[in-house]
C-alpha cells in the first residue's frame, strides 16, 4: 500500500510536470531524492520513462478529432471512408520534428541515461532555460506571431522545433514542452499553435521512448511493480486531462513568464539543497 500511494504521488507529478514548461523527467528525478520507491534500478529506469504513457493517453482523449486521419465521407453513391489532408500533413510534420530526438535516442539512450540524469544537469537545465524563457517572451512582447494556426506550420518549422526537442531528449531538466514551445515561439509561431503541436508531438516521442525503454529491461516484474507502473500510468493520465485544459486556457492570455521564474527558483533551491544540507 506504501508503494501505492508512492506511485499516486508519481502520477501527480508526471501529470503536472509533462505538459507545464517545467520538466516532467527532472520534477520525477528529483522527487526520487526524497520519495524513493522500493523497487529495482532496472525497473526505476523503465518507470521514469513509460509512466509519460498514461499522459499520452491525454493527449489522444482530447485532441482525437485533430489526429484521427479517417473520416466519413458521404454522397449520392453512398458513405465511403476519406482521408483528412490536413491530419495527415499535421502527422508527415509531426514525423520530422521526431527525427533528431529519435535518432540520438536510439543511437544514446545508455550514455545520456549514465552522464546526464543526475541533479548536476536537472539544476543547470532548470535555470538556463527558465532564463531564455524571460528572455524571450521580453523580446517578443507585442509582436504579432507569424503562425496563428495549426495548418500553417510549416515542414521547416517542425524540424526547428523538433531540433529543441533534441535538447530535451538529452538534458533532463530542459523540459520536452518547455524547449519546443520556446523554439516555436522564437521561430514566430504562437503559444497557442507551438502548445498544441507540442502536445501532439509528444505521442510518437513519448510512444517510441516508452517501447525502447520495454524493449531494453522487457517484463519481468514483480507484482508490486506492476501495480507500481498501471497506478502511476492512470493517475498521470487523469491529472494531464485537467493540466493540458488549464494551459490551453491560460496560455490565451498570459505569457510563459511566470514559468521562467518558477524554473529559476527551483534550479538554484535545488543547488543549495544538494550543496548546504547533503554536503556534496
Amino acid at each position: 500500500m506504501i508503494e501505492i500511494l508512492k506511485a499516486i504521488l508519481y502520477g501527480i507529478v508526471e501529470g503536472i510536470t509533462e505538459w507545464l514548461p517545467i520538466s516532467s523527467t527532472g520534477h520525477m528525478i528529483l522527487l526520487n531524492e526524497f520519495v524513493k520507491l522500493n523497487v529495482s534500478e532496472e525497473f526505476w529506469n523503465m518507470f521514469l520513462v513509460v509512466i509519460q504513457l498514461g499522459a499520452i493517453l491525454a493527449v489522444v482523449v482530447l485532441n482525437w478529432g485533430v489526429i484521427w486521419p479517417l473520416r466519413l465521407v458521404r454522397s449520392q453513391n453512398g458513405t465511403r471512408i476519406g482521408w483528412k489532408k490536413n491530419t495527415l500533413l499535421l502527422w508527415a510534420k509531426t514525423i520530422v520534428a521526431c527525427i533528431p530526438a529519435g535518432v540520438v535516442g536510439v543511437l544514446f539512450d545508455d550514455w545520456i541515461d549514465a552522464h546526464f540524469y543526475n541533479w548536476i544537469c536537472v539544476s543547470v537545465m532548470l535555470i538556463v532555460v527558465g532564463i531564455a524563457f524571460l528572455i524571450i517572451e521580453n523580446r517578443n512582447r507585442g509582436v504579432r506571431p507569424r503562425v496563428r494556426r495549426l495548418k500553417d506550420l510549416t515542414f521547416k518549422d517542425a524540424l526547428i522545433i523538433g531540433m529543441f526537442q533534441l535538447l530535451a531528449a538529452v538534458f533532463p531538466g530542459t523540459s520536452r514542452s518547455g524547449s519546443t514551445i520556446l523554439g516555436g515561439i522564437m521561430i514566430g509561431v504562437s503559444r497557442t499553435v507551438a502548445s498544441r503541436f507540442t502536445f501532439i508531438l509528444a505521442i510518437p516521442v513519448m510512444a517510441g521512448a516508452s517501447l525502447l525503454k520495454l524493449l531494453k529491461y522487457g517484463l519481468h516484474w514483480t507484482p508490486v511493480e506492476y501495480a507500481v507502473l498501471a497506478t502511476g500510468m492512470i493517475v498521470a493520465f487523469a491529472v494531464s486531462i485537467l493540466v493540458i485544459s488549464f494551459l490551453m486556457e491560460y496560455i490565451r492570455k498570459h505569457d510563459f513568464r511566470i514559468f521562467g521564474w518558477y524554473r529559476i527558483v527551483l534550479g538554484v533551491l535545488v543547488i543549495l539543497y544538494f550543496f548546504v544540507i547533503r554536503g556534496v
